[in-house]
């Protein structure tokens, strides 16, 4: 090799071969400190290199070099902070080698690179990793990892790894499960469930969810999971599972469907074995008016009459307060127009502020209005004027121009039975709350523009 070209590769290369001393004073650098350090070669001959150290690494530069003075055969390589010659610090890797028995040496050599952007992404990475263990040790989320091994075969699942949420949940660790396959810690039934839904994932090469039924020693059974896979080189090598414990919730909805059900079965008894009975009786005492007068049959037709608007709200109550599931689209002009002709109100009038659509169960929504109307003539009388609004984006409100509700009593007029009116069920404005309810509205009283009751109706689902 020329020396000409020794030269060039010496002054250009990215490391620096140094020499140094039994006592650490540098004899020799390289050109390529300059470019490295920013130091002129003369600069640092003659000088101690232990003085450029961070003083927290000389210990360990101290120590190399003595163990490669006890044993020549000895190389030793460590990482240390170098002063540069702008005063800032670089991590150096330096490979030091004992080579006195070399004439043309006659010293330690030191062969050093620059390895501060390879710290830097260290420290994110520990950093990341940090962040890492505190999102699996603090999410409530139980997370799971499986190794995904691929062949010609069918794909092979193994647990890498639970979070504490998971290990909490299950009762099951990482440590038992670590390496082994869904068939080796759930059994061959359970295990070939599990193994069927991560190959799915794996298929689909998308995050896939799904509810799941997954018995464990700590009492879970259902679970709502997202499998997420993650691609390498095309391949899916990991799945990244999120599983939460929806057990209660499940449990929750069964004892609602049962009430339900029950509350059906209830309804169909009060309108069918009993309506029956109660016409029966009605027909009989229209009879009897008929064929003999008595002051006792009025008082009879009376509370005949009372037993069948309880029946109806009563089955009003039981079916038209479950949950919404069949939404529709509709103008609220268009139901109010329908709900007020079909309730007796006299000289009474009917304001429609705002044109709104509403989302909503439009033939539930009818048993509300025709209440809010029949309570507003009841108790304002035949020239009541009744208003219907909307609230901002939010909700709708109707208000009358009556006496209004006291503040002190507007915590019971939802009640169950309660009326101010001795010929009441004392059903209708808690209808009025169950159905709003049931499409998940909000409804408050308040005070009327003109001094009445005022029903307002938020978290309304408005078509805007």
């Amino acid at each position: 090799m020329g020396g000409n070209l020794y030269r060039k590769l010496v002054e250009e290369s990215s490391d620096i071969p140094t020499i140094i001393d039994s006592e650490g004073t540098i004899t020799y650098v390289s050109p390529s400190v300059t470019q490295t350090l920013g130091y002129e070669p003369e600069d640092l001959i003659g000088e101690v290199g232990y003085e450029y150290q961070h003083p927290d690494d000389r210990a360990a530069v101290a120590e190399a070099i003595e163990a490669i003075m006890v044993d020549p055969s000895d190389t030793r390589t460590i990482e240390t902070r170098f002063r540069r010659a702008d005063g800032s610090w670089c991590w150096i890797e330096a490979t030091l080698q004992n080579r006195f028995d070399d004439p043309d040496i006659d010293g330690i050599l030191v062969n050093s690179r620059d390895i501060s952007q390879r710290k830097e992404q260290e420290h994110r990475f520990r950093e990341l990793a940090e962040e890492y263990r505190t999102l699996l040790g603090s999410v409530e989320d139980s997370i799971f990892f499986l190794t995904v091994e691929s062949g010609d075969a069918e794909p092979v699942f193994r647990f890498e790894r639970l979070n504490r949420a998971y290990e909490e949940e299950t009762g099951i660790t990482t440590d038992e499960v670590r390496g082994k396959t869904p068939t080796d810690v759930f059994g061959e039934d359970v295990g070939s469930g599990l193994d069927a839904n991560y190959r799915r994932c794996v298929r689909a090469r998308e995050p896939i969810s799904y509810e799941e039924e997954l018995r464990v020693d700590a009492g879970a059974r259902f679970w709502q999971t997202v499998l997420t896979p993650i691609v390498t080189n095309g391949e899916v090598v990991q799945i990244i599972g999120i599983t939460r414990n929806i057990t209660e919730r499940i449990r929750q909805e069964r004892q609602l469907r049962s009430q339900n059900e029950q509350l059906e079965e209830f309804a169909s008894v009060v309108s069918h074995d009993l309506r029956n009975p109660l016409n029966i009786a009605q027909g009989r005492a229209a009879l009897l008016a008929v064929e003999c007068d008595s002051e006792h049959l009025p008082p009879i037709a009376r509370s005949l009459d009372r037993m069948e608007e309880i029946v109806s709200d009563t089955l009003t109550l039981a079916r038209q307060g479950q949950v919404v599931s069949d939404l529709e689209r509709f103008e609220l002009t268009n139901l109010v127009g329908s709900c007020w002709k079909n309730v007796h109100t006299g000289e009474a009038t009917i304001e429609i502020e705002d044109d709104v659509t509403v989302v909503g169960d439009q033939s539930r929504l009818q048993h509300v209005f025709e209440n809010l109307f029949r309570n507003a003539v009841e108790h304002g009388g035949p020239d009541v004027t009744v208003r219907v609004g909307r609230i901002d984006d939010y909700g709708i409100y109707v208000e009358d121009t009556g006496p209004g509700i006291p503040e002190e009593i507007r915590g019971k007029v939802f009640d169950h039975g309660y009326t101010s009116e001795s010929g009441g069920t004392g059903f209708g404005l808690t209808i009025v709350k169950r159905i709003a309810e049931a499409h998940g509205w909000r409804v408050a009283i308040g005070d009327g523009t003109g001094g009445g009751a005022r029903f307002e109706f938020t978290d309304v689902d408005l078509d805007r």
